[in-house]
């Protein structure tokens, strides 16, 4: 890291790096089962995590803002992925055999961007695209935009239009800001994800809904931090830092330092974490992920802003 970055972006960073740290020891978690065939795998228990781990091992390599060791761990925890799912065999396979199903490509688009193709997969990506059935999908406007950004990191025609989606979002009927709560808040933040690519196009996000975020943004982060709802402050971070002008808030990176545990968890909420290891990583890998997003983030845009001065 170079002299003179701020102290808050140095937490930022070096929080990152421990939860990037805590997930390679927890590498084995991340395991698919071997008893139970790809159709049957359990799309949250299963695929979930595995996505997210790969999101954030690609925004890690696209960022290119960590050191040595951050960068290493973050190659091979997206080879780790890659190899679970069989080398995307296993996502062909169910979005074989559930066509109408999203998830399945929503992972595949990240270790496509990295550089892992699976051309039969590919090819199926491309009929699914045409086909009638992909225009009327029966998702949530935040999840159809899921599907408006994965086509657009895999280069094909948008089925869907991200302008009357993002109108029929919450966050797009900028409502009063205290008419919201946990659920309402977790799906604006990924209205904003989906739009921005996590803040590779932050003008994908319309003027006047960053100047809503603004507005409101820090008084959101006050009452989470409050509650210790450590894995939505980390979501609203990211939210932050997704836009044209990032939000910087150097006292929700402190309290997340002081929440953070020695190994590197980040605890999803205030409270005792389990002591068994497999409940502790199915409770709370999520936030931890999500900081180390977070983390990645702030640390890219400081460097950024740092050339350009």
């Amino acid at each position: 890291m170079t002299d003179g970055v701020g102290s808050w972006v140095a937490t930022a960073a070096q929080i990152a790096a421990r939860a990037l740290g805590w997930l390679k020891q927890a590498q084995h978690h991340f395991a698919l089962p071997t008893d139970i065939p790809s159709d049957q795998l359990h799309p949250n228990e299963h695929i979930k995590p595995l996505n997210e781990l790969a999101l954030l091992t690609c925004l890690a390599l696209r960022e290119g803002s960590m050191g040595t060791r951050e960068t290493q761990i973050a190659s091979s925890l997206i080879e780790f992925a890659w190899a679970q799912l069989r080398q995307g065999e296993v996502l062909y396979e169910i979005q074989r055999e559930q066509p109408i199903e999203t998830y399945p490509l929503e992972c595949y688009v990240w270790l496509a961007r990295c550089g892992y193709r699976h051309p039969r997969l590919d090819e199926l990506a491309a009929h699914l695209n045409r086909l009638r059935a992909g225009r009327v999908l029966e998702v949530v406007p935040n999840r159809a935009l899921a599907v408006f950004n994965t086509d657009r990191q895999l280069g094909l025609p948008a089925r869907v239009d991200p302008t009357v989606l993002t109108a029929r979002t919450w966050l797009g009927g900028t409502p009063e800001p205290w008419a919201v709560d946990f659920l309402t808040l977790y799906g604006m933040t990924h209205t904003v994800f989906h739009l921005t690519d996590w803040g590779a196009y932050p003008d994908g996000l319309p003027k006047h809904l960053q100047r809503y975020l603004h507005a409101w943004l820090p008084a959101w982060l006050e009452v989470y931090l409050e509650a210790g709802d450590w894995d939505l402050v980390g979501e609203l971070l990211i939210v932050g830092l997704c836009l044209r002008e990032p939000d910087n808030t150097p006292y929700a990176w402190q309290a997340l330092a002081r929440a953070q545990l020695p190994d590197g968890l980040l605890p999803a909420k205030a409270g005792p974490v389990p002591t068994d290891a497999v409940k502790a990583f199915r409770d709370h890998y999520h936030p931890t992920v999500v900081v180390a997003i977070a983390g990645i983030l702030a640390l890219s845009h400081h460097l950024g802003a740092q050339t350009t001065r």
